[in-house]
Formats: structure tokens, sequence, C-alpha cells
């Protein structure tokens, strides 16, 4: 026989043998199908089952239940009302209270002295000499050099909370003298000045002694507690004094 004959006649074959294969597949992949099928509604029936047993356990364990008596009272069907944010209403609150303004007229708030110093009505008169002196210790320092109007305000208001956290009494503020500023003139020597009067925190304030800053520093005295002077009059603090006991008798014992 040829072997063009011979292919010709294994063709048909093939064919099906082909078709005998795919039929096998896809019987398998049916009876796998209601395999799945038989087992997933057997699973929801014993489910269903699982429910029904648990029902008639309840219903056992709890007994008859009857309905209660009409009592007049209604089931009040009106909707809650939104919550109130009221820890972010009291944040907005207190920024906007600290907000610190650059047009705040603060000249006739300081005194007439060479330093423009700052005291708040109720603080007495000696406070700012105290100051002066160094009768309180500095507890805390910030140093606004290099920093642009808007970064240096925000600065100082942080610095104040920070304060008032860690119930800081004394702190100094460096402004700078201007040296590196156009025309050499203290930007922020003037609107430091007024952040700190705008501030109920702040009770006075003098420029720094020379070996402190002097005329590019201030030193602040606060009020620890937070609350505004007016509410909590500052008393001038005194230099820790140490008391001296008095000399002790000599015990009478016959041997003197």
């Amino acid at each position: 026989m040829s072997p063009a004959r011979k292919s010709s006649t294994n063709t048909p074959l093939s064919d099906f043998a082909d078709l005998k294969r795919a039929l096998k597949k896809a019987a398998k992949e049916t009876a796998a199908k209601l395999a799945q099928e038989q087992a997933d509604r057997a699973a929801r029936e014993a489910e269903q089952r699982t429910r029904e047993q648990e029902s008639q356990l309840f219903k056992h364990a709890v007994g008859p239940v009857y309905a209660m008596a009409p009592n007049g009272r209604t089931v009040g069907s009106a909707a809650r009302p939104a919550p109130v944010p009221k820890l972010r209403q009291q944040d907005e609150a207190s920024v906007l209270k600290e907000s610190l303004s650059d047009e705040f007229d603060v000249e006739s708030l300081l005194e007439t002295d060479e330093s423009l110093s700052f005291r708040r009505p109720e603080v007495g008169q000696d406070v700012t000499r105290k100051l002066r002196r160094g009768v309180w210790a500095v507890q805390g320092h910030l140093d606004l050099h290099g920093l642009r109007t808007d970064e240096a305000r925000e600065r100082v208001g942080a610095f104040l909370r920070e304060a008032k956290t860690k119930s800081w009494r004394c702190v100094r503020i460096v402004h700078g003298k201007g040296l590196g500023s156009p025309g050499k003139q203290p930007v922020l020597k003037d609107k430091v000045r007024r952040w700190l009067v705008q501030s109920d925190r702040v009770l006075a304030f003098v420029q720094a002694r020379g070996d402190d800053g002097g005329a590019g520093a201030l030193v602040v005295l606060l009020n620890p507690g937070g609350k505004s002077a007016a509410a909590a009059p500052a008393k001038s603090p005194a230099k820790p004094t140490t008391a001296v006991k008095p000399p002790a008798k000599a015990a009478s014992n016959g041997n003197q």
C-alpha cells in the first residue's frame, strides 16, 4: 500500500480517538460537578437541621413564651441627634483665642523705659526689676534666628503651649538684633513683643541682660497655671531664703 493511501485511511481513526477522549473528559467534569452540588446540598441540609435542633433546644429550655399586656408605652422612633465634636470645637476655640496678630497695638501697653518692658496691670511694679536682675531661673529657651515671620509666629505659639504643659515660670526668647535683615532693622523684635502681649499666659517681659542676649532677646515671666493673669494675679516671688534656727538654750544639768 502506498504512503498516500495509508495516510488517508488513518485520518478517520485519529478523529474518532480525539472525540472519544473529549467525551470522556466531559463526562468526568459533569460527574465532578454533580458530586460538588450534592456535597453542597448535603452541607446546607445539615446546617439547617443543626439550626432547627438548636431552636428546639432553646424553646425547650425557656418554656412557653407569652406576650406582655399593653402598658400604654410607645417606643420612640425619633432619630438620635448627630454627635457634637466638643473636643474639636474646644481646640478650634483655643487656636482662635491664641491667634497672634501682627497688627496688635502694643505701644500703649509697654512701659516707657529704654528696654520697652511689659507687665500686666495686676502684676506688681517690682516684677520687671526682678526679671532684669535674674531672680527667676530661665527654664526654657527659644531661638528665632533665620525664621520668617509666619514661622516665628508659629514657633512662639507652640513654645508658649509647651511652657504651659511643663509649668515653666520663666523663659527666654531670642528674636535677634536684626543685623542680618535688610536695612539692618530688627523685624522680629517688634513682632515678638506684639505676640507676647496678646497671650494671657504672659505676665511680664523685659529685655535680656547683656550676657543673655541683650537687645536681641527677651526674658518672659509666665503664669505656669495657664490661666489669665486677671483671674490669678501674680505675686512677686522673693528669692529663696534659708531659715536660721535660734540657738538652743543649754540644758541645766548641774555641771555648769
